[in-house]
């Protein structure tokens, strides 16, 4: 290796390995803080903790790589243009394309080291991460209660509320609760308008306080029928304050690093994801022709065809209701009527459980194209940050900073956007997945013309030259005519 070589890659090496382990530092307490409330005084030992820290930064390395590259790039060149070493290896017959070789076979390499951390150690530590965030919740079951939906993950208890609030978060608005203890079914209902969670560490048991509510049980006997059922007798009352004690020992014995949850998009490498996907696709295109089935069915599209001539009734009228009589006419109105209402309730049923299903498909489509996408964004981010650098000749954390900043959200920003439009299948998960690198790529290659013909971010003279050519040529032709 060269001198010149080794000079340039220790120059790009110490400011990406500070603000690599920086941004890294930044992402892992950023994640952690969002997750602290549920770690913090909740009987967790600091060696689950640390893994959890751990697991977090091997999630977040793909995302601080680029955003290194990009910094350092743009504030070793610039700071190199700023003290004229660039000028003077030109001098010396050394191109910018000659100077910023290593650092480019360097980006390369890290592009590479990027994808393998995406394809192989990013799914182990989302695995890992997401099965422990589900155990701990577990550990603590009141953590685990989500407002807006029922909550099943309590023995025995179906609950929902509107709203979970207090300092402890532990206030509960609006509460309903399934007792499925009789294992008879939901036949004994509880709604509150408020509702307290009260739980001691190391108790087998959570304590609910329900306040200004309403019971109701609906008393069946084992073997009874239907009709039976409907005679059968029911309890109800309003009570300004019921207790429910609901046994959680069952959770105190769990591992909180049982692995359960192991095939989702974001826990399985590019070879797992293409023998997943062919699965999944088939399953999704037979849930379709199910569908498509049913509905001709329900319509009765098979019994319409076409009869020949010699066979159609010369008395029918064309108007089909018009060979009916007034009650005839009523009964086929109404048959029909109820008819086309049940499908469109049957689809508009079955049309959130299909865009879901669409959904949860292009997120694994999404996710297989989006690995090789954005392991690409270190060498991408490179010939965006390295030309800009040698333009603005600017070293240090200041301006290089700002522009990084600026570039990185702008390249994130597209990179969701299109992964979001994907996700909703406005676009396709091919074209979703590599959005940001089309939208970037342009500046990319822009900004290393410019930077290789040593011109500067903007060249204000080629906006004005025809301009001022136009205004002379008017007041020349001007004079002509004077004269």
């Amino acid at each position: 290796m060269k001198t010149l070589d080794r000079y340039i890659l220790k120059s790009f090496l110490i400011p990406f390995l500070a603000t690599f382990f920086i941004i890294l530092f930044v992402l892992v307490m950023q994640a952690l803080w969002l997750v602290f409330d549920n770690l913090a005084g909740k009987g967790i030992s600091v060696e689950i903790v640390l893994k959890f820290l751990w697991y977090t930064t091997l999630i977040v390395t793909p995302q601080a790589l680029p955003i290194g590259v990009l910094l350092s790039s743009i504030m070793t060149l610039g700071s190199l243009s700023e003290n004229y070493e660039f000028a003077a290896a030109k001098s010396a017959g050394v191109s910018l394309q000659r100077m910023v070789r290593p650092i480019v076979f360097l980006a390369i390499f890290l592009s590479g080291i990027n994808f393998l951390f995406l394809n192989y150690v990013y799914p182990y530590a989302m695995l890992k991460q997401l099965n422990m965030k589900v155990n701990i919740k577990k550990k603590q079951p009141a953590i685990a209660l989500v407002a807006g939906s029922f909550n099943t993950e309590l023995p025995n208890f179906q609950i929902k509320f509107k709203e979970k609030y207090g300092e402890e978060d532990n206030l509960l608005k609006e509460v309903m609760i399934y007792d499925l203890s009789s294992k008879r079914g939901n036949n004994k209902i509880i709604t509150a308008k408020r509702g307290e969670i009260l739980s001691e560490e190391g108790s087998r048991y959570m304590t609910l306080i329900l306040k200004d509510g309403h019971f109701f049980e609906h008393h069946i006997k084992n073997g009874a029928s239907f009709k039976e059922r409907e005679k059968m007798p029911a309890s109800y009352a309003n009570f300004d304050e019921y207790t429910i004690n609901i046994d959680i020992s069952s959770f105190s014995d769990d591992d909180l690093e049982e692995e359960k949850y192991k095939t989702q998009y974001n826990m399985l490498s590019l070879a797992q994801l293409k023998d997943t996907l062919p699965t999944m696709k088939q399953n999704y295109d037979e849930y379709i022709t199910s569908r498509a089935k049913n509905l001709f069915l329900g319509i009765d599209v098979e019994d319409l065809y076409k009869y020949p001539d010699s066979l159609i009734n010369k008395k029918l009228s064309v108007d089909i209701l018009d060979n009916f009589d007034l009650r005839e006419k009523q009964n086929v109105l109404i048959t029909a009527t109820s008819k086309l209402e049940r499908t469109i309730n049957n689809n508009t049923d079955y049309k959130e459980t299909l865009k879901n299903r669409r959904k949860y498909l292009n997120l694994y489509d999404i996710e297989f194209y989006n690995r090789v996408a954005f392991s690409l964004s270190c060498l991408l981010l490179f010939f965006i940050g390295a030309p800009l650098g040698s333009i603005i000749r600017k070293g240090g954390m200041g301006l290089p900073m700002i522009l990084a900043i600026a570039i990185y959200v702008l390249y994130f920003f597209s990179n969701t956007f299109g992964r979001n439009l994907a996700e909703e299948s406005s676009l396709t998960a091919i074209i979703g997945a590599w959005l940001s690198v089309f939208l970037m790529l342009p500046l990319a290659i822009t900004l290393t013309i410019r930077a290789t013909k040593d011109k500067g971010l903007f060249d204000i003279n080629s906006f004005l030259a025809p301009i001022r050519n136009f205004v002379k040529n008017i007041f020349s032709k001007k004079e002509k005519t004077t004269k």
